[in-house]
């Protein structure tokens, strides 16, 4: 039998990602499992555009997206769930993987690309370096694709 404790689930409100958030609820609500949602706000790099009137610091956006994701947090704990959530600043790879380590993951669910636009062939390059080194399954899931969620 599988048995799913937790699962993490990587969000930066892409569509690839809100899917895989829904995935998340739907496998935590059938197995009574706890999510943690994580959204990792990527270092800005030192040499800036001086012609923006505004460079938003990452403290800024992590308020942001802790406010972006409180909804989704009220609306998995509408539905029975144990939900955390978290927002860090970093690599988001090496912060994913490493929180899957901390809170003892069962499973990684995430989007295929995100909002970056970097993509490669086949998935993003953080979905790709996530599955590429995870120590547990993860389960890419697709902006649009035959979903089997109702």
């Amino acid at each position: 039998m599988i048995t799913i404790k937790s699962i993490l689930c990587p969000i930066d409100f892409s569509e690839a990602s809100t899917n895989a958030y829904r995935y998340a609820c739907e496998f935590a609500r059938s197995m009574g499992s706890s999510i943690m949602l994580l959204n990792v706000i990527e270092p800005r790099p030192m040499a800036a555009d001086m012609t923006l009137n505004y460079i938003p610091l990452e403290e800024d956006l992590a308020n942001a997206a802790t406010a972006d994701l409180e909804p989704l947090v009220n609306e998995a704990k509408a539905k029975g769930i144990s939900v955390h959530s978290d927002v860090i600043i970093g690599i988001p790879a090496d912060l994913i993987l490493q929180q899957a380590v901390d809170s003892d993951a069962s499973l990684i669910i995430m989007g295929s690309h995100g909002k970056t636009g970097l993509s490669r062939l086949l998935m993003g390059s953080v979905a790709e370096a996530v599955v590429r080194k995870a120590k547990i399954p993860v389960l890419i899931v697709k902006a649009e694709e035959k979903e089997f969620i109702s």
